[in-house]
């Protein structure tokens, strides 16, 4: 059985007739929820008052000071509601009382029972709810003060109603201080991108929609004036009946956020070490330029800008220097170029330049132009001079493409034309470039099968004394046989190896099959003789080419001495003191040791006596210089001269007239490889040419 809580009626009445009176009407019948509780003074009330309990007041109004009472009443309980009662005589004195606070009044000689006991009731229930809204008010209030979120709720007038304390705190405005104004007033946004006012987000909010968000890049401007970057939802508020009550934003700072997209956005889209464009926005913005080309009939260039033998200075002073440097040359690029074009890293020493817009070719070669000159200024580098170049290719749009991958190919094929022909220098893109890249590019791809599919083979040149006139030595030089092109010449196809990486293998193959064919001379019975090798960059500094080398004679059983590794200048200049350690380890095993191509590189005299080398091999282009009168030979005198000084054996290559034989017995020359002794042959003629000797007419 549902208990009702009986509900108390505080009576302040000094007629006991009356408390009868009013207290019969109020509890009859005897089930009725309302007791009542009389007191004849106001301090007995307000006693009664503090005790709790209390849900109405009836005060009779005529009671001594009736009015000055009330108010002690009011401002002792100001939420319990009291119904005054008076007479006819003091009835100005009730409706005082009503303006200053009480619910009604009721005349005492209109006392009837159902009607007083309606208006106490109606009195009660009406304070309930009141009760129940602040209630709820509180509940809603304490939950939008613990969100994380800024709420500002208004008004269907579009005035403000509430602010919580986030709100308070992102505005700048005090809940008290911000209500009754506009929301546009309180709550002022502008777009970050074109700052201009946004406006209020909930005209955009229709009856049949939901929540609204803010604009993308949706700033507030706080009371003081600054400005905080906010995310944030716009909804109506609406009612039972779904009838629109008033507004309401939720909102939140996201500076912070906003201001790390940026961030990772920039780090997505420059290169870490120079903060140019990558190539994702170098891809975009090419694609915006033949966009915009397009559709004004104009033109674009596309540079492809890479630094030449840049690994030297990273492999001679370090990363460190070298990406200073890469800085360096970053800032000379963006100084030639327009603030509308676009200078990008690609990668390593790679660069692309976007000329955005060009009226005539000569334009990009006037660019070009100008950043080889930028580039040839002295770099100053942690207190060291640094010189350095580039080689620079050129394509165009709509010439030589139409979309960015072909442009920057182009423009890239451009450039390794331009460094065939000696870099420091620029090339336009043109058709027959194309031709030689894809030839370049099947060769490539051919050679990566060469080498399983046995299609190498060695030649044998030898080497003479000049002196005696003996077979001093001979030199191991690759072929390529192949099946579909035939012979193909090592200067076709030994650059593409040692770019490709595919030449470490290559030589690994020739020194085995080298010293196996000298075994196998030794074997038939043949005397022994000197076989000379060539050593790539890519295999010296490999990390197993020692071990490579005396694994490969242990197997063949070759005496070291009768193995001869011929290295360039520019092989063993790349990192000096590495290689000294080195050709100290292959001396120590008793392999000879020559300088292939002596001239033409960057020798150190210093280093030369470091190096324990046996041979100077001067390069052909010097003998080439020996006139029929013995003239224009200088340099070569002095090389022989060096060579001999330093007790090393000094071998000419490329010998292949009596004259320039007989200058070179008249230096003192060490030995001769060439034509005129011999042309490079198989093993098996090569044999012959091993029982026969070499013509004596030939030498003497």
């Amino acid at each position: 059985m549902k208990i009702e809580l009986r509900e108390c009626v505080l009576l302040i009445q000094c007629n006991p007739a009356d408390v009868r009176l009013i207290s019969k009407a109020l509890t009859t019948p005897s089930h009725s929820i309302l007791e009542v509780e009389s007191v004849n003074k106001m301090p007995e009330a307000l006693e009664r008052i503090r005790k709790g309990g209390v849900r109405s007041v009836i005060m009779d109004i005529e009671m001594p000071e009736g009015l000055a009472r009330f108010e002690e009443l009011l401002s002792a309980a100001p939420y319990i509601p009291v119904l005054i009662l008076s007479g006819t005589e003091t009835e100005c004195i009730a409706r005082q009382a009503v303006e200053q606070g009480a619910q009604d009044y009721m005349l005492k000689n209109q006392l009837e029972q159902f009607r007083l006991k309606r208006i106490v009731r109606s009195m009660i229930a009406l304070k309930s709810k009141e009760e129940a809204a602040i209630q709820q008010q509180k509940r809603a209030d304490a939950i939008l003060s613990c969100t994380g979120d800024a709420v500002l709720i208004g008004d269907i007038a579009g005035c403000v109603v509430h602010l919580n304390t986030v709100a308070e705190a992102l505005t700048g405005w005090s809940c008290g201080e911000a209500r009754a104004r506009s929301i546009g007033e309180v709550f002022q946004t502008i777009d970050a991108i074109s700052r201009q006012p946004v406006g209020d987000p909930l005209t955009a909010v229709v009856a049949d929609e939901g929540n609204v968000p803010l604009c993308s890049n949706c700033v507030m401007v706080q009371r003081s004036g600054s400005e905080v970057a906010i995310e944030g939802l716009a909804a109506h508020t609406r009612d039972r009946t779904g009838k629109i009550t008033g507004k309401v934003l939720v909102f939140k700072d996201v500076s912070a956020a906003r201001a790390k997209s940026l961030e990772l956005s920039h780090l997505a889209q420059h290169d870490f070490l120079t903060d140019l464009p990558n190539r994702v926005l170098l891809n975009d913005r090419i694609t915006q330029a033949i966009s915009f080309a397009a559709r004004y009939t104009k033109q674009l260039a596309v540079m492809f800008v890479d630094l030449d033998d840049f690994k030297k200075i990273n492999d001679s002073l370090g990363h460190t220097v070298g990406d200073k440097l890469l800085q360096s040359v970053a800032s000379r690029l963006v100084a030639c170029v327009r603030r509308s074009d676009t200078v990008s890293r690609l990668g390593g020493d790679e660069f692309v330049v976007l000329l955005y817009q060009v009226e005539h070719a000569e334009d990009a070669a006037f660019i070009s132009k100008k950043i080889l000159s930028s580039l040839t200024e002295p770099f100053s580098i942690e207190q060291k001079h640094l010189d350095i170049s580039a080689t620079i290719g050129v394509s165009t749009y709509p010439g030589d493409g139409q979309d960015v991958e072909t442009l920057i190919q182009k423009a890239d094929t451009a450039m390794y034309a331009a460094k065939k022909l000696g870099r420091n220098n620029w090339q336009f893109f043109r058709a027959d470039m194309q031709a030689r890249i894809l030839e370049r590019q099947s060769l490539e791809r051919d050679l990566r099968y060469a080498l399983s599919r046995n299609q190498f083979t060695l030649h044998y040149q030898p080497k003479i004394n000049l002196e005696t006139g003996e077979i001093a030595g001979v030199e191991a030089l690759l072929r390529w046989q192949h099946p579909m092109r035939g012979l193909i010449s090592p200067v076709q196809f030994v650059p593409i190896a040692e770019e490709s990486g595919l030449i470490v293998p290559i030589g690994q193959w020739v020194l085995l099959q080298a010293c196996r064919q000298s075994r196998a001379w030794m074997d038939a019975g043949i005397p022994p003789v000197r076989i000379a090798v060539n050593v790539s960059a890519a295999e010296f500094t490999a990390k197993d080419f020692l071990s490579g080398v005396r694994a490969t004679l242990i197997s063949t059983g070759v005496d070291p001495h009768n193995l001869e590794l011929e290295l360039t200048e520019t092989v063993l200049m790349r990192d000096a003191e590495s290689a000294v350690r080195i050709l100290h380890a292959l001396k120590a095993i008793g392999v000879q040791l020559a300088v292939d191509d002596f001239g033409i590189g960057y020798s150190s005299f210093s280093y030369l006596q470091r190096f324990s080398l046996d041979a100077l091999k001067i390069d052909r282009t010097f003998i080439n210089e020996i006139s029929a009168a013995g003239e224009g030979a200088t340099i070569l005198s002095a090389m022989i001269d060096i060579g001999l000084s330093l007790k090393h054996r000094v071998i000419a290559e490329g010998v292949e007239t009596v004259e320039q034989l007989h200058f070179l017995k008249k230096k003192g020359c060490s030995e001769g490889q060439g034509y005129l002794f011999c042309h490079p042959i198989i093993a098996e003629k090569f044999v012959e040419f091993l029982k026969c000797g070499v013509r004596e007419s030939a030498v003497h």
